[in-house]
């Protein structure tokens, strides 16, 4: 569905420098601090901006050479973009009928009613949640194959978040083919949606893994200075100092967790993933 290869982009000081593959029936995170290039990868997928290396397919072809039907099989959600303000629902139903040979418009009305989405209300007058639902919705109502989502559940509050989650999931469940590219700082939605996790930071990828085995495998030690001295530090991937002595972390919990009985082992997830990876030193 996507491959990148050595896709660069430079803007002044910042350098993009990214290689990842999403292919069919695969959900793909991707995870990093602000300005770690996440929204300039998916610009560079969509071929809204020139890069300046390297080379990108998207459905198989060069994202500037994607011809109408084949981005009628492209979802795209944006967090800072949409319609018009001024537009109501009703308004974007038309809009979507002229625009996509294959929306569904049954489907559409249908959530719509589902998640109380007014058809005769302002976007502009809607709640976060409301706007949050409304462009996932307009990314999935011409049946998709390729999904690709920046940011799409910031500034939600839990339930709003679980609900756009849900109709994520529910989408994707309809056809196995289907692929989803989706950026967050938010880890929870990245545990619970995603097969595998690209970190990105300051333009490149640090670390790529299965999601199933940064939950399982990687872990935090939290280890006294004394601790941290004589213990074997061959599997430790990134080291901090902290006031009670280091922060460590592992892809090998279970080597710790057996031969060190005495420390603090404490399961690895993608938010402490994002802190040692990006602010841990080298051990």
């Amino acid at each position: 569905m996507i491959k990148l290869t050595n896709v660069q982009k430079n803007y002044g000081n910042f350098r993009l420098n990214m290689t990842m593959e999403l292919p069919a029936g695969k959900v793909s995170g991707i995870v990093g601090r602000n300005g770690a290039g996440k929204s300039t990868t998916i610009k560079a997928i969509l071929g809204l901006i020139s890069t300046d290396g390297g080379s990108a397919a998207v459905l198989g072809k060069n994202p500037r050479e994607l011809t109408p039907e084949d981005k009628e099989q492209i979802g795209v959600a944006f967090s800072d973009s949409g319609f018009s303000t001024y537009l109501c629902v009703n308004d974007i139903v038309r809009i979507l009928r002229n625009s996509y040979k294959n929306f569904d418009e049954e489907f559409f009305l249908d959530y719509c009613q589902k998640n109380k989405l007014p058809m005769s209300k302002r976007i502009k007058d809607f709640s976060t949640g409301m706007n949050a639902k409304l462009r996932v919705l307009t990314a999935i109502s011409h049946r998709a194959k390729l999904l690709i989502l920046d940011e799409p559940t910031a500034g939600l509050d839990v339930v709003a978040r679980n609900e756009v989650l849900d109709m994520l999931r529910n989408y994707l469940a309809e056809d196995p083919g289907r692929a989803l590219l989706i950026s967050s700082h938010i880890s929870t939605d990245l545990e619970g949606l995603c097969d595998d996790i690209y970190m990105i930071n300051n333009g490149e990828i640090i670390f790529h893994e299965d999601t199933d085995v940064i939950m399982d495998e990687y872990a935090v030690l939290k280890l006294s200075a004394d601790s941290y001295e004589r213990i074997d530090k061959q599997y430790i991937l990134k080291t901090k100092k902290e006031s009670f002595g280091y922060s460590c972390f592992t892809n090998q919990k279970k080597y710790y967790t057996e031969n060190y009985p005495e420390i603090i082992v404490e399961g690895g997830s993608i938010d402490e993933l994002i802190i040692m990876m990006t602010e841990g030193g080298n051990d």
